[in-house]
């Protein structure tokens, strides 16, 4: 139940990436492209770099939604990161690359309601929405995997949470790093 569970986070946090990815890529694409004539900053091109730090945030993150869900799902243990310690560690980075994103992102455009029948003010709330769920997303599945590891005693055991010592890999280096 619980690898299903975890999937399901992932699967839907890696689909809010994918969704944040295409709009800051419109929004990227709008701000370094202005049409001759165009009232944002008087006509020159530009970008926000935040809208940067999200595009990267996006695609970290839709990178280890894809890796989480492919580690869980086929209970991989011979990667480089594969203990609950190690998933931790990627999702406390992947939460505060959100946080700020999401947080700046709403301290500049936080509310767009006068211009929302501009496409550019709509692609930017749909941004800051996105950023703020792929957030909420990594908030559960990091508090999931921190008390499902706490309470297996389990930050060093593979991180699809299904471990059978008999067809375990990771039993076995386990046991020959004891036996050395």
């Amino acid at each position: 139940m619980l690898g299903i569970i975890r999937t399901f986070l992932y699967c839907t946090f890696g689909l809010f990436s994918l969704v944040l990815f295409g709009l800051t890529a419109a929004r990227l694409h709008y701000t370094t492209h202005l049409p001759p004539g165009d009232p944002l900053n008087n006509g020159k091109n530009f970008f926000d770099p935040i809208v940067a730090e999200l595009l990267f945030s996006s695609l970290f993150g839709m990178a280890w939604a894809i890796y989480a869900v492919l580690t869980i799902h086929h209970m991989r243990e011979d990667r480089l990161i594969f203990s609950f310690a190690s998933e931790i560690f990627v999702l406390s980075v992947l939460f505060v690359l959100y946080l700020v994103g999401a947080a700046i992102a709403t301290s500049i455009w936080g509310n767009l309601s006068f211009c929302h029948q501009f496409q550019a003010c709509r692609i930017l709330t749909a941004m800051v929405a996105f950023a703020w769920m792929s957030w909420i997303v990594i908030l559960f599945s990091l508090v999931s995997s921190v008390f499902v590891a706490i309470a297996n005693a389990a930050f060093f055991s593979p991180f699809h949470g299904r471990w059978n010592p008999r067809e375990s890999t990771y039993s076995d280096r386990r046991a020959s790093i004891g036996r050395v």
